[in-house]
């Protein structure tokens, strides 16, 4: 069940006024769900169930993305302003420190939550900040290049594309492995959501200085890649682990960037046990 929450951050021109668009659902351990950019929370649906049966999930929309307006004028899109907020959203719905998973920008995010000690374990599914100048270039271009074409193809041909599965590819194989196994309905939905993304020029500029180069300690922490990641390429993970040396490394075989419709059995059992 969806609803919003509003809460204050505080900025150098005093408390702005930020409101999340998010679900919640099972019992539990309270679990947090940060998607990647230009995407939204429903992302994680082929999974939601699967953890709600161990976990009370809380899959966010965040600034700027899905159904969540942008940031107000005066805070800016950059990681500290958005730890912030997820700390104040945690703090709003009563979370306490609870477990964050993260993909993308989302698993850039729960490392720096983590990082913060503002959270109990870390699951990063292809992170954000572990790339190479050059890799950062490419991964940047392609998503610009993703979003200008989300908001230049007309409603009805995306409803025509997203009824076939090579059409479904042609839309969303930049993320997943497996696009066949997107249903059409979430195909157009986060077509629309890439197209109509008010955060996502403001958070791409923010991330262009990004790197992770912290060790996360007195936590457990997991990143997982997909072996097919055609947009933060695997090897990536390997720069991760060495970074945080006690996180545990895994491979997602058959998996894209957006490894949670590739194969949501093997995503959901890495959760659960990256938060125990």
């Amino acid at each position: 069940m969806s609803a919003t929450v509003s809460f204050e951050v505080t900025s150098p021109h005093g408390p702005q006024t930020v409101t999340l668009s998010y679900a919640r659902a099972g019992r539990g351990e309270p679990l947090l769900l940060l998607h990647g950019i230009g995407h939204h929370r429903q992302a994680w649906d082929p999974v939601v169930d699967i953890l709600a049966t161990e976990r009370e999930v809380i899959a966010v929309d965040l600034p700027g993305f899905g159904a969540s307006p942008a940031l107000p004028g005066g805070l800016v899109h950059d990681l500290p302003t958005m730890n912030a907020a997820l700390a104040a959203l945690c703090g709003k719905l009563e979370l306490g420190r609870p477990h964050v998973a993260g993909n993308s920008l989302g698993g850039l995010l729960a490392l720096e939550l983590g990082r913060e000690n503002l959270v109990r374990s870390v699951t990063a599914l292809s992170p954000a900040g572990f790339w190479t100048r050059a890799e950062r270039r490419y991964a940047f271009g392609v998503l610009i290049a993703m979003r200008r074409i989300a908001e230049h193809m007309p409603l009805p041909l995306v409803e025509r594309l997203a009824r076939s599965a090579a059409g479904r590819a042609a839309l969303t194989s930049t993320i997943y492995a497996r696009p066949g196994r997107r249903s059409p309905e979430a195909v157009v939905a986060e077509t629309l959501a890439l197209a109509g993304a008010a955060g996502f020029a403001e958070t791409l500029r923010a991330g262009a200085a990004v790197r992770f180069t912290d060790d996360v300690p007195g936590i457990p922490v997991t990143v997982a890649w997909g072996a097919r990641d055609r947009l933060l390429i695997p090897r990536q993970g390997v720069r991760a682990k060495r970074t945080i040396p006690g996180a545990r490394l895994i491979r997602l075989p058959g998996c894209g960037h957006v490894p949670m419709n590739d194969d949501p059995a093997l995503v959901a059992r890495v959760l659960l046990d990256g938060s125990r």
